[in-house]
């Protein structure tokens, strides 16, 4: 069985997609290979037309626990601080750490997204223009019944050998597959965490570890 998605079937995808909505929810899931979170979280002020970029916004809560009176990190066990002794009430303070990522976009997909916005697609929720207005279910809906439509096969994983429906980060492991076999490079890897957004390496270099199967298979078949 597949494990990854080709590009041939991306481009599949796109065209037995019903609604434009659709489409485009499959481009930005593909071209540029975000998370279902960050697509569905992405606002239209995100767009820079004239730049030709994406603005991703990755948002991650931090807990901290701190001593009140010498400020020292603590963790949630502690009942005495290690530093100065005192007995601690245990005061939380809740951190937003926020890192962000701006991704450039190609122009196909820059010029759906023009034509979508003019057609009045962004939803309007709790005071901001969002791209989607649907929830991860829904997008999970879409990309799955797109498939079925489509004719394609549901994908095994490498790791766990398990069976499963095609899935938004299908799309994301595609992108990030073509870009591993486009460029391998020490400088292709390090370009590729940067735009995945991936904070180890490790998780990035499973895609060389995929992308080299073509090899394998090649080598094999030299000793059939």
């Amino acid at each position: 069985m597949k494990t990854y998605l080709e590009i041939n079937e991306i481009e599949l995808l796109v065209s037995v997609a019903i609604y434009l909505r659709d489409k485009l929810l499959i481009m930005l899931l593909f071209r540029l290979g975000c998370r279902i979170s960050e697509a569905l979280s992405l606002k239209v002020d995100d767009i820079d037309f004239e730049q030709g970029t994406v603005t991703i916004v990755h948002l991650k809560r931090r807990v901290k626990i701190s001593c009140a009176d010498c400020g020292a990190q603590l963790g949630m066990s502690h009942s005495y601080c290690p530093k100065c002794g005192v007995k601690i009430p245990k005061v939380f303070k809740e951190h937003e750490h926020r890192r962000k990522r701006v991704l450039p976009i190609d122009s196909q997909t820059l010029e759906m997204l023009k034509e979508y916005i003019e057609r009045g697609g962004p939803v309007i929720k709790e005071g901001q223009k969002l791209i989607f207005g649907i929830n991860r279910h829904r997008a999970w809906q879409i990309i799955k019944q797109c498939a079925e439509r489509a004719g394609l096969p549901k994908l095994v994983n490498p790791e766990t050998g398990k069976v499963h429906n095609i899935s938004p980060h299908k799309l994301r492991d595609c992108f990030a597959i073509h870009a591993m076999k486009t460029d391998d490079s020490g400088d292709g890897l390090r370009l590729l965490q940067e735009h995945l957004g991936h904070q180890s390496f490790n998780t990035t270099a499973k895609y060389r570890k995929v992308a080299g199967e073509e090899h394998r298979d090649w080598y094999e078949r030299l000793w059939d």
